[in-house]
């Protein structure tokens, strides 16, 4: 699995998995993830543009992530899911543990607006 990593501005942290997310990749990322959350890189944005497949070891990858960044202070968010991997996360209700953007730019300034607890 290639994951490549983006600092931005306002301490905000693009992490691009490419390809599956399946139980032999899931490591991968995880391994990049809880090395952010180690230096407390908790604003990440997550670009699923070249995420091809999205299995239950994915989902579990990202709501780890999610938890370990709110205990932090921050958050995980999404953008540039393709459709199928979209279509899982509304499937199995996702969308309403996760905000989903079009775009990074649009993830990226979410840090930046006060959202509802």
């Amino acid at each position: 699995m290639n994951i490549h990593f983006e600092a931005r501005a306002d301490q905000v942290y693009c992490i691009e998995p490419q390809g599956r997310l399946d139980a032999v990749t899931v490591p991968a990322l995880e391994s990049v993830l809880d090395q952010h959350l180690a230096a407390n890189h908790v604003r990440i944005v997550l670009d699923m543009a070249g995420v091809t497949y999205l299995s239950s070891s994915g989902l579990r990858a990202l709501l780890r992530a999610r938890k370990g960044a709110q205990a932090g202070g921050g958050d995980v968010v999404l953008c540039n899911m393709t459709p199928r991997v979209r279509e899982v996360f509304e499937m199995i209700g996702f969308t309403s543990l996760f905000q989903v953007f079009d775009g990074v730019a649009e993830a990226s300034a979410s840090f930046t607006k006060s959202r509802p607890a």
